[in-house]
C-alpha cells in the first residue's frame, strides 16, 4: 500500500516538473509568476488604493511604453545581444515625429518619420556591431549619447507640445471607455512577437544564434542579416513607443525615456530569456514587465523616492541573473 502511494506520489511530482519545464519555454520561469502572485496580494495590503480601478490602468500605460520596448530587447538578449540605447532612441523618435507636426506635417508623414528614426538608429547599431565588429555594448552605449543629444538639440532642449487630435487618439483613446490604446497596440505586439519568435524561421535562427553561433554559421543561417534585423526590430518598437509615450502626454520630452533600457532588460532577464543568449520567451518577458511595473507602482504608492526605486530595480536584475545562472549550472 505505502509502496503504491509513494509510486503515484513520485509520479505525480515527476508530471508536475514536466509540465513546469515545458511551460517554461512558452511562460519564462515559473518562479515570476509565483512572485507576481505574491507581490499583488502583499500590495494589496500595503495600500488601499493599490486594487482601484485608476491606479490599475496607472500600471497598465506605464508598463506599455517599457513592455513594447522589452519585447524587442527578447530577440536581441535571446541572440546574445544587448542594446542600451533604446531609451534615447525613443526621445528621439518622439522628438522627430513631434516637430514635424508642430510645423503642420500630416500624421502620417509625422508617423512615418519617427519610426523610420527608431529604424535608422538601429540600422547603424546593428551594422556597426556586425561589420565592425565592435561589442555590442561599446556601440549601444555610444548611440545612447547620439540620440539623447540629437534629441536635445532638436528640440533645443524645450518639450513640444500641443498636437491635433488625430495623433493624440493613440494615446488617450480608451476602447470600451475602459481599456487604454495604447495598451492594445501593447497586446497586438505581444502576440505578433510571440508567433514570429516561436512560429517563424526568423524567430528559431534567432535562438540558434545566441545558443551557438559558429553552429549557426556551419547550417548556414544568415547570421549578419539577422542581427541586424534584430537590433532595427527593437529600435523600432522604441521609437513606436515614443510616439506613445508623446501622444498620451500631449509632449515630447527630449530627456524621456531614461533608465527605460535598464526596465527592459530586467523585464527580459525576470521573465526567463537568458542574458548570454540560447533561449528567451515573450510571454516570460510580458511577465517580467508587468512585475518591473507592479514594483514600481507599489513602491510609488508608499511615497519611496525614485533614487531608490532605481536602487530595486538594478537588485532584482542581479537577482534574476544569479538565479538564471544557478539554473543552468544545475543543469
Amino acid at each position: 500500500m505505502f509502496s503504491k502511494g509513494a509510486h503515484f506520489l513520485i509520479m505525480s511530482l515527476t508530471t508536475i516538473s514536466s509540465r513546469l519545464k515545458y511551460a517554461e519555454k512558452y511562460l519564462g520561469r515559473y518562479e515570476t509568476i509565483l512572485a507576481l502572485a505574491l507581490l499583488f496580494i502583499a500590495a494589496s495590503f500595503l495600500s488601499p488604493v493599490f486594487l482601484t480601478v485608476r491606479n490599475l490602468l496607472n500600471i497598465l500605460l506605464h508598463i506599455t511604453i517599457v513592455g513594447v520596448i522589452a519585447l524587442g530587447m527578447t530577440f536581441v538578449v535571446s541572440m546574445g545581444g544587448i542594446d542600451l540605447s533604446v531609451g534615447s532612441v525613443l526621445a528621439f523618435a518622439s522628438i522627430c515625429a513631434s516637430s514635424l507636426l508642430k510645423i503642420g506635417a500630416p500624421v502620417g508623414i509625422a508617423l512615418l518619420v519617427g519610426l523610420c528614426a527608431g529604424a535608422l538608429c538601429g540600422a547603424v547599431n546593428g551594422l556597426l556591431i556586425v561589420y565592425g565588429r565592435l561589442p555590442p555594448f561599446i556601440v549601444t552605449l555610444g548611440m545612447m549619447g547620439i540620440a539623447r543629444g540629437s534629441a536635445l538639440i532638436i528640440a533645443q532642449g524645450r518639450s513640444i507640445y500641443g498636437f491635433p487630435r488625430s495623433f493624440l487618439w493613440l494615446g488617450q483613446t480608451f476602447l470600451f471607455n475602459v481599456i487604454p490604446m495604447p495598451t492594445i497596440f501593447f497586446i497586438i505586439i505581444v502576440l505578433i512577437s510571440y508567433y514570429v519568435y516561436f512560429h517563424t524561421r526568423f524567430g528559431h535562427y534567432t535562438i540558434v544564434i545566441g545558443d551557438n553561433e559558429e553552429a549557426a554559421k556551419t547550417v548556414g543561417i544568415p547570421i549578419n542579416a539577422i542581427k541586424i534585423a534584430n537590433y532595427i526590430i527593437v529600435n523600432l518598437l522604441a521609437a513606436f513607443g515614443g510616439i506613445l509615450f508623446a501622444a498620451r502626454l500631449n509632449a515630447a520630452e527630449p530627456t524621456a525615456g531614461v533608465g527605460y533600457e535598464l526596465d527592459a532588460i530586467a523585464a527580459v532577464v525576470i521573465g526567463g530569456t537568458n542574458l548570454f543568449g540560447g533561449q528567451g520567451t515573450v510571454l516570460g518577458s510580458f511577465l517580467g514587465i508587468v512585475l518591473v511595473g507592479l514594483i514600481r507602482n507599489i513602491l510609488n504608492l508608499l511615497a519611496v523616492s525614485p533614487y531608490y526605486q532605481q536602487l530595486a530595480i538594478g537588485m532584482v536584475l542581479i537577482g534574476a541573473v544569479l538565479l538564471d545562472t544557478f539554473r543552468l549550472k544545475s543543469r
